[in-house]
């Protein structure tokens, strides 16, 4: 008989959570460890550690995450756990992401209150805040260079998609053109492209 090669990670099969304490638990992880922005150490979270959500899956929710009103990953919680276990769901997802993040912030902003502006603790602060903001940089670029991957088997090819974000970052980085307007002008234009794109693949 021969000799079956092991499954690939890419190709293991998904899993699920077992509960909705097991959502609220993995999203207060999550968000302890999004130092500027959970969207860094989401995928990684939610994609290669636990595989609840395939990259393509991951890249769909995201995106319709950013277009909604609200932080992209607040949105992006509650789709995850409306997937799994409804309302119940999203409401532990929702409630993971925000209430450790809350406290912590509640309390450091009551630490920094009790230093008296004329200390070199101030000094301190602002270096470490400085170091937080360079390694959160380093992770978005990290995780925009993960979520490209998925691009190869879009619709509309890896190279058009590419030129999508790529002016989209020039409007939005370059021109500081109001996001709304790059949402609705670039991406309904995407949306045009990929539909067409998907009607010639179905045309025999």
């Amino acid at each position: 008989m021969p000799e079956v090669p092991p499954v690939r990670m890419s190709e293991a099969p998904l899993e699920r959570p077992a509960s909705v304490w097991a959502v609220f638990v993995a999203f207060t992880l999550l968000a302890l460890q999004g130092f500027g922005g959970v969207v860094a150490v989401a995928q990684h979270e939610l994609c290669v550690r636990r595989r609840w959500l395939s990259a393509t899956e991951f890249v769909e929710l995201l995106s319709s995450a950013q277009v909604l009103p609200g932080a992209n990953v607040c949105n992006l919680s509650v789709m995850v756990g409306d997937r799994f276990f409804g309302w119940r769901g999203a409401c532990a997802a929702l409630a993971g992401m925000i209430a450790a993040p809350m406290v912590l912030m509640l309390t450091l902003a009551w630490l920094i209150a009790q230093v008296p502006p004329a200390s070199s603790m101030h000094g301190l602060i602002q270096g470490a805040l400085g170091g937080i903001a360079a390694v959160t940089a380093g992770q978005i670029v990290g995780t925009v260079l993960r979520l490209a991957a998925p691009l190869k088997d879009h619709p509309l090819s890896g190279p058009a998609a590419l030129a999508l974000a790529a002016v989209a970052f020039v409007m939005t980085g370059l021109l500081r053109w109001p996001l709304v307007w790059v949402l609705l002008g670039l991406g309904s234009l995407g949306c045009v492209l990929t539909y067409a794109a998907l009607r010639r693949r179905r045309t025999p």
